[in-house]
């Protein structure tokens, strides 16, 4: 018993041995290699399939959408061109005049066969089309008959008699005008069969009164075929395309001659008259489906198998007496749909055989390399932990966790060695540096952020505590640690605030805005999200002003090549980096480019005047409207239109669910005015005016209100690995408020959620 049991723990030895060896590289790789090959090559058939079916449906998909403008647009075309022919409606116009008009209303619009004007007296001018040419024609009653006379612009001079001819036709009795003068109103008239083309058509017929009565009946055919040229070139070749209604008319069916039976009989098409097996199946599979807006179904027909789909093209027209109730079929040959996939599968084979030959000699070198490679792996895990060591340490701060990342650089928590205060630490990697052109916009900010915040003191501003650069070129400042969230966040996740909490909110904001602009310094990009409520210690509710990165001196001179470069960069695409340009020098503001954000931008600030403290104040504003609301001021608009909006539309009434006391709204109102000269006159006068407003009892916002309100709030730094990168944080923000400025112009934010510690963000 304990030789087999040896005998065992040797055979397993051996074994253990061999996998280890590179002998048996030589052996597993190539067999994997097979293995894998035969298994992608099948899921490979089927996802070809199903890619190629997918690819199908978006292309019949985009197909029937277009079909549907098309036809949606040449129908809505009625009410201008009946509109025209209102006008046109006095049989006192001279005959020239009015062919003349006539034909320029219908010049250039698809879809139209023909339109006339009828007049009870027995008078009708009308349009038609010679192939493409568009003719017109006047008609008379007379003893003799109804005189005809047909005219062509299409001869240089103008208009041309092409010929005349006497006839029986007498408009007075036509189903369309009878319709007309019966319902006294417009009428869009079922499908129908034009005499002379077979085509089928859709009528719209209008009667035209005046004082006097009747004076005209107004008329438009459209040809269903030419409504979309769409519908006769379909999106894949060998494809057949054909539009009918439920009951098996047929309206069009391209490049498929008109059966003699139906043009004999001069009636509407039926699907039957085409004896054509594609479309018996396709009725036959329709009638056992239920009406959606598409479906998707494969069709048997005795020369191939098919993929199918309809499409509702429904549409009820103004005044139509019954719905335009159309459907759209694209029938695709199998052998069409699927030829590339088996022409695939082939190539598949052949190159899974070549991966094999590649793998053989793959296998060979990895087992060639695999003893040198285990030599070197314990030196790299050295390596490797010593590296990681290192960028552990910046300065005299050891960095604990990473908050945020970003294409620009990170933020980290971090703690001091010798004082262990924790700090967050916003870093540029010396990566992005790396361009000169990039690197002189970047320093620059970097530096002008970290100055404008060093020289404030007020404990609403962020505090920063230190500015450098590390051994590997990298810059980064350091600044306090915030525990909180903010404006826009607390909104968002608990609501519009009681008018007094946001009293106390806005005239802290107002002591930070008033140091900054006592000291010269404009923000120019307040709002919710640049607005942090934070809580130290046991003191709750303290309000933190962030993100000074494009702050403004007023003194200086409006060309600082700085800002301007920053001025310059177009807003870019979702996921697009925008170009870098070396500083130029010009204005602050240039066309089609403005520094903040639409929704809390002040007009002078969108139009590039002449800006002073009192913007910031329209931007405070702007924030109180969100803190009472939860919406923006002017919520539903984006882009360049919510920037005219703030310039040039009143503000909308402030309501409030709750109580709100008259003297906070004026207030709001009066930051919000688009004339400086008529909002507070600073933001310490804003500040006074907030908290000497009387808030009842009932109404306060407490200590002991504000201390439960924290303490619902989770705690704690982060510390999963779900973070949220400052690309991401700063796409979210152009959805939402559609941010005018280029990503130079923020270099870093931190992504926070409920009560998540964070230091200042850019714009």
């Amino acid at each position: 018993m304990g030789d087999t049991s040896t005998l065992g723990d040797r055979s397993r030895d051996r074994f253990g041995r061999w996998i280890a060896s590179p002998a048996s590289v030589l052996v597993i790789l190539p067999l994997l290699v097979v293995a894998v090959g035969v298994v992608v090559l099948m899921l490979g058939r089927k996802a070809t399939r199903d890619s190629a079916e997918t690819l199908v449906r978006r292309q019949l998909m985009a197909q029937a959408v277009q079909v549907q403008r098309d036809v949606d647009f040449t129908l809505d075309q009625a009410d201008p061109v009946l509109a025209g022919l209102r006008l046109l409606a006095q049989p006192a116009i001279a005959t020239p005049d009015a062919m003349q008009r006539l034909h320029d209303l219908v010049v250039g619009r698809p879809g139209i066969y023909n339109t006339s004007i009828a007049f009870p007296i027995g008078v009708l001018w009308s349009t038609y089309k010679e192939g493409e040419d568009v003719r017109v024609s006047e008609s008379r009653i007379t003893d003799a008959g109804t005189e005809r006379t047909n005219y062509s612009f299409a001869a240089p001079g103008g208009l041309h008699v092409i010929g005349t001819e006497t006839t029986h036709y007498d408009v007075r009795t036509r189903p369309h005008y009878l319709e007309a003068v019966a319902a006294k109103k417009r009428v869009w008239l079922p499908p129908h069969t034009f005499s002379t083309s077979h085509k089928t058509g859709l009528t719209v017929t209008e009667p035209v009164y005046d004082d006097s009565g009747l004076v005209a009946v107004i008329t438009i055919d459209f040809d269903v075929e030419s409504l979309s040229s769409s519908i006769g070139e379909s999106p894949i070749q060998g494809a057949r395309t054909v539009v009918f209604t439920p009951d098996g008319t047929m309206l069009a069916y391209p490049a498929v001659p008109v059966p003699k039976a139906a043009i004999d009989e001069n009636r509407l098409l039926h699907y039957r008259d085409y004896n054509d097996p594609r479309l018996d199946a396709l009725f036959a599979k329709f009638a056992k489906t239920l009406p959606s807006d598409q479906r998707f179904f494969e069709l048997d027909a005795p020369d191939d198998r098919y993929f199918a789909s309809t499409t509702h093209l429904g549409a009820k027209r103004a005044g139509t007496t019954a719905p335009v109730d159309w459907q759209l079929a694209t029938l695709v040959p199998e052998h069409v749909l699927f030829g590339a996939t088996q022409r695939l599968g082939r190539q598949a084979i052949i190159a899974s055989a070549a991966a094999l030959f590649i793998a053989l000699g793959v296998a060979l070198m990895f087992a060639w390399n695999l003893v040198r490679m285990r030599r070197t792996v314990v030196a790299a895990r050295a390596e490797a932990r010593s590296a990681r060591e290192r960028a552990q340490q910046l300065g005299a701060y050891r960095l604990v966790s990473k908050l945020g990342a970003g294409g620009m650089g990170e933020v980290w928590r971090a703690e001091h060695q010798l004082l262990a205060r924790q700090a967050a630490i916003k870093l540029v990697r010396h990566e992005v540096l790396a361009d000169p052109k990039h690197s002189v916009l970047v320093r620059e900010r970097f530096k002008r952020e970290a100055q404008t915040v060093a020289s404030l003191r007020s404990r609403h501003t962020i505090e920063l505590y230190d500015y450098g650069v590390a051994d590997d070129g990298s810059f980064f400042f350091v600044m306090e640690l915030l525990d909180g969230l903010d404006l826009s966040q607390l909104v968002r996740e608990h609501g519009p605030q009681p008018a007094a909490r946001v009293i106390s909110i806005l005239a802290q904001a107002c002591s930070s805005l008033a140091e900054a602009h006592d000291a010269g310094l404009l923000h120019r990009d307040i709002k919710p999200a640049n607005l942090f409520l934070s809580r130290a210690a046991d003191e709750v509710d303290i309000v933190k002003l962030l993100d000074f990165g494009i702050a403004h001196n007023v003194g200086e001179l409006l060309e600082d090549p700085i800002v301007a470069a920053i001025a310059t960069v177009s807003l870019p695409e979702p996921g697009v980096e925008p170009p870098i340009t070396a500083p130029p020098t010009g204005p602050l503001t240039v066309e089609g480019s403005v520094i903040g954000t639409p929704g809390y931008i002040p007009p002078e600030q969108a139009t590039g005047a002449q800006l002073d403290a009192r913007g910031d104040l329209y931007a405070l504003g702007c924030v109180a409207w969100w803190l009472l609301t939860g919406a923006d001021v002017y919520p539903g608009v984006s882009g360049d239109e919510l920037i005219r909006t703030h310039i040039t539309e009143p503000v909308p009434e402030l309501r409030v669910r709750g109580w709100l006391p008259i003297g906070l709204e004026l207030l709001v109102i009066q930051c919000l005015a688009k004339d400086p000269e008529r909002r507070p006159r600073d933001a310490r006068a804003l500040a006074d005016a907030l908290l000497a407003i009387e808030i009842p009892k009932e109404h306060a916002w407490t200590k002991a209100m504000a201390t439960a309100w924290w303490k619902t709030l989770k705690t704690g730094a982060r510390s999963s690995p779900e973070e949220v990168t400052v690309d991401a944080k700063d796409a979210d923000e152009s959805k939402e408020q559609g941010t005018v400025i280029g990503k130079v112009a923020r270099p870093l934010l931190v992504p926070l959620r409920d009560g998540e510690a964070r230091s200042g963000k850019a714009s």
